[in-house]
């Protein structure tokens, strides 16, 4: 399975509480944090939920 690498590149602050939860489930507490996480489903479902303030790359 392909891994991808997802940062958080806009703040948390003012949205939310399900985004807020969300970030905090894949592991992306603070500015310019990243994970390296399998792309399955459930994984892309969340990136999908909050696109707007993460940024995504394959590796």
């Amino acid at each position: 399975m392909k891994k991808i690498k997802i940062t958080l590149v806009k703040s948390a602050i003012d949205r939310p509480q399900r985004q807020k939860l969300t970030l905090q489930a894949l592991g992306l507490n603070k500015l310019n944090s990243f994970k390296e996480v399998e792309a399955t489903p459930q994984i892309l479902g969340m990136v999908t939920k909050v696109n707007h303030l993460v940024k995504v790359e394959e590796i």
